[in-house]
């Protein structure tokens, strides 16, 4: 008899994202012409950058030639993405991370997830609430969590509530955790983080033993000089942190896969006999047991994101799609509409108008406006009464949804 991981049975619903291509379907099923603007689901729109696109024709035509054809590459990635990543991203901002200290994947997000593998199920677990769903729900399939209450909180989790009273900045668990999930600039609210904030997490996690897991997918759409890139930037974060990275919403590889995860070798675990031993090697062995790499000819793609050429051109789409959550933040607030973020990041986050529960405000935008946004509620019990736009689209369908949406709310 094959047995289940009943832990899956906690997930009392499907993940947000299904969940909203689920309505969206059945609304466009029986209404067939309607001319509905997606602004939900972080998806990029824009063309790869020319530069990317010529790397990776490029590295097909290596792999049509016996003598520059390779197969299986190094589970770690290969070196000269390694090392123009080190360079690029961290050295260049005086970061001393190393090429051995940077695994090259498929996604941030299957690495924030996959991470569980390396973590004993004794460990408690903090993250913001709202957040970003796949934190919690790897928790949970992996045993990690009690069953959810009334409000969709999980047993076991130490939930740090986010919003426009704290300024979107969780304050310090009231007791001992573990492990710590920070997002900045953070998914879902597109707000960030300063650096003595940071600085407050990083001193915490040494004096806790804590290790803190940190999302920065969203690091090139910070516009403000004094904003930090990377946790690495704060003093002692080397002893405590991971940090996630992605090439999906700079370089627009959403599609084409590669991302990777800075593991320090100075970063160490304890052991049940209380030895502390290497996350470091720990993480290789992982990625060498379960992963057999990124393709070739996408590593050169994410290669040439660091080009002169390349790096032009991802400013160009990150201007770009900043534009658009500027538009977008710009025309909900000249209706009253009470909004944060789209300024350091591609994502609006609103209050819902009228004081409405935020799926019933998807419903209404979607039916009368034939826009689809993301409920708060679907990233935590304190994204209740609050919205996700995505400003991933064409500059045509942005302008037509801040048309739609002033409509709908004067």
């Amino acid at each position: 008899m094959a047995h289940v991981n009943e832990h899956y049975h906690k997930l009392k619903a499907g993940y947000l994202f299904p969940e909203i291509a689920r309505r969206v379907s059945s609304f466009c099923d029986t209404h067939a012409d309607a001319d509905v603007i997606r602004l939900g689901i972080g998806d990029v729109t824009e063309p790869l950058p020319e530069a990317i696109v010529s790397a990776m024709h490029q590295a097909v035509d290596e792999m049509a030639q016996r003598s520059s054809f390779r197969g299986y590459g190094p589970e770690q990635g290969y070196d000269f993405l390694r090392s123009a990543i080190a360079e690029n991203d961290y050295q260049a901002r005086g970061i001393g991370i190393t090429p051995e200290e940077i695994f090259v994947s498929d996604g941030s997000k299957c690495d924030s997830g996959n991470i569980l593998d390396i973590f004993g199920p004794s460990n408690v677990v903090a993250i913001t609430d709202p957040v970003y769903p796949v934190y919690v729900d790897t928790n949970v399939m992996a045993g990690h969590t009690g069953n959810a209450n009334d409000s969709g909180r999980f047993d076991g989790l130490v939930y740090l509530p986010i919003g426009a009273e704290n300024n979107f900045t969780p304050a310090l668990p009231d007791a001992p955790v573990d492990l710590i999930y920070l997002c900045y600039p953070n998914n879902p609210t597109g707000t960030v983080v300063s650096h003595q904030a940071l600085q407050q997490w990083v001193d915490y996690a040494q004096q806790h033993d804590a290790l803190i897991l940190y999302d920065a997918a969203y690091e090139a759409y910070i516009s403000e000089p004094e904003i930090p890139h990377s946790i690495y930037e704060i003093d002692g974060a080397r002893e405590v942190a991971i940090e996630f990275r992605s090439f999906s919403k700079n370089a627009g590889f959403t599609g084409t896969r590669c991302a990777f995860t800075v593991v320090p070798e100075s970063l160490t675990g304890t052991c049940g006999n209380g030895d502390r031993t290497s996350i470091h090697t720990l993480w290789n062995r992982r990625q060498s047991t379960k992963f057999n790499g990124v393709s070739y000819v996408i590593q050169r793609g994410a290669a040439a994101a660091y080009s002169v050429e390349g790096k032009t051109q991802i400013q160009e789409l990150v201007a770009f799609y900043l534009t658009n959550a500027r538009l977008l933040r710009e025309g909900l607030e000249a209706v009253g509409i009470e909004v944060y973020g789209g300024i350091n990041a591609p994502y609006v986050w609103l209050r819902t108008p009228g004081g409405q529960s935020s799926w019933d405000f998807f419903d209404d935008l979607l039916s009368h406006s034939h826009l689809v946004g993301t409920p708060g509620s679907g990233f935590g019990a304190s994204g209740e009464g609050y919205f996700r736009l995505s400003a991933f689209n064409s500059r045509e369908n942005i302008e037509q949804a801040v048309q739609r949406f002033q409509a709908l709310v004067s």
